[in-house]
């Protein structure tokens, strides 16, 4: 039997860097490190999840088919609005892991100034525009009649709540950006809990409804919020931004830190579309076939969280080693995640396919047997392709760790493309069967983009290793 010991990390001790929660990963094994950072991160990932799936579970169980298909119909909207926090986010914390990387901690508070003041801004304009348009989204996805009140009513709340979503997802990514996945795990963890206890009460007690299952998400993820300002406050003084350090933020820093992050932010939400035409085409087949895909599709995120927790932890693993110039390390690094993030593409999309049908009960439960058997060819058409999934993202996130944003961009399109063609065409053509394509589709075409650049990009990194091989930091 072979054993993995995991070694024990240095850690930066310094008043400066605030001590043990701080972690540098360019030192030590890659594979080890990054395993270590993607454990805490997954976990976290799958309560983030948790979220959404408390929502449906709770609703499907307590209130029925209808409110399950009004809650799963906004998936998608949610995804184009709050995805693109995240993603904007998580662009502008790989700017503060290069300067972690680079040992320029001056620089590191600078950019989380850069990056509150960059969020505060988006989250006004998203908030005023979500709602403002939200109604007319709904009708131009085909929302059925029956659905549609209690789905805007829904969707409303949680855009009302866009403010906790970005400051959760900004002050969670600039933590693991410093080396940190287990503080978010940690706090996911508890709001999750909240999440779940103050969803049944609304609903079960208070009789709220969807209403209910809104106000539920959005307490608890401010309650996450809480939790970050706390621990940094109390831990990391090298993210204590204080007056200086929006004063000294330039023109050329914004621009800097919006290269990264807006592509970034479009990136998620140009998939986002295509999923909302691919939502509207669902709609369009009946409520039925809504709960199918709400339900299987909670399942299949979750069992493509160790896969995407891959991704997530090679842009802070590659950001930080090309901040210190420890090119080798990347080129590395990337050659075993794939290998270890493909490995458990291929079991879990079997387990899936064997065993997500039974779980689909616990949505709808066992006399939803039409829903069942949808939710079945779902699992079919999209477990079968976890492997591209797998290097989709540990492809995009290296890039975007390096820098890079015009080209994992550019896949996005691609893949909006393929679900457009798989929600304008297949659905059309074969029904229900051709919607359950479009993610296989757009992966496949994300990565005829993606590993063009990459190749590129780790030619460009051997050529570095030659010219500096004792590293030089950027």
């Amino acid at each position: 039997m072979n054993v993995i010991v995991f070694e024990i990390v240095v850690l930066q001790e310094s008043s400066e860097t605030g001590g043990k929660r701080v972690r540098e990963l360019t030192k030590g094994s890659p594979i080890k490190l990054i395993l270590m950072f993607t454990l805490p991160l997954l976990i976290g990932n799958l309560f983030q999840q948790f979220y959404s799936i408390s929502d449906t579970l709770i609703v499907g169980q307590t209130l029925g088919v209808n409110e399950l298909a009004a809650v799963g119909s906004t998936g998608s909207i949610q995804f184009l609005i709050i995805g693109f926090a995240q993603g904007l986010t998580a662009g502008l914390s790989i700017m503060t892991a290069q300067y972690f990387g680079a040992g320029n901690y001056k620089k590191v508070r600078e950019s989380f100034a850069t990056s509150i003041i960059i969020s505060s801004v988006t989250t006004v304009i998203l908030t005023f525009l979500s709602l403002f348009f939200i109604k007319d989204i709904l009708v131009l996805m085909q929302t059925p009649k029956e659905i549609e009140q209690d789905a805007q009513l829904f969707i409303s709340i949680i855009f009302a709540g866009i403010f906790s979503s970005m400051a959760f997802n900004l002050l969670a990514n600039v933590i693991r950006a410093l080396g940190d996945s287990r503080t978010p795990l940690y706090f996911l963890i508890i709001a999750a809990i909240v999440n779940i206890g103050l969803e049944l009460f609304f609903i079960l007690v208070l009789k709220m409804g969807v209403e209910g299952a809104g106000y539920a998400t959005v307490i608890a993820q401010v309650f996450s919020v809480f939790l970050c300002i706390v621990y940094i406050i109390k831990k990391i003084p090298l993210l204590q931004v204080r007056k200086r350090d929006f004063k000294a933020v330039t023109l050329v820093e914004l621009k800097r830190h919006l290269y990264v992050g807006l592509p970034m932010a479009f990136q998620t939400s140009i998939i986002a579309i295509g999923s909302i035409m691919v939502q509207a085409a669902l709609n369009g087949l009946g409520t039925t076939a809504v709960a199918a895909a709400t339900a299987a599709g909670k399942i299949d995120q979750v069992a493509i969280q160790p896969m995407m927790s891959f991704g997530v932890a090679m842009a802070t693993f590659t950001a930080q080693n090309y901040g210190a110039g420890k090119y080798e390390r990347i080129l590395k690094g990337v050659k075993q995640c794939l290998i270890v993030s493909g490995l458990f593409s291929l079991g879990a999309g079997l387990l899936v396919i064997l065993f997500g049908k039974d779980l689909v009960v616990l949505f709808v439960g066992k006399a939803e047997t039409e829903v069942l058997n949808l939710a079945q060819i779902y699992f079919n058409a999209n477990c079968t392709f976890y492997l591209l999934l797998a290097t989709l993202f540990v492809l995009r996130y290296t890039l975007q760790g390096l820098g890079q944003s015009v080209i994992p961009t550019l896949a996005g399109m691609v893949e909006l493309l393929m679900r457009c063609l798989a929600a304008l065409i297949l659905a059309s053509s074969v029904g229900y069967v051709g919607a359950c394509f479009a993610s296989p589709l757009a992966w496949l075409g994300s990565c005829s983009v993606l590993i063009f650049s990459y190749f590129k990009a780790m030619k460009m990194l051997r050529k570095k290793e030659e010219e500096f091989p004792e590293g030089i930091r950027v």
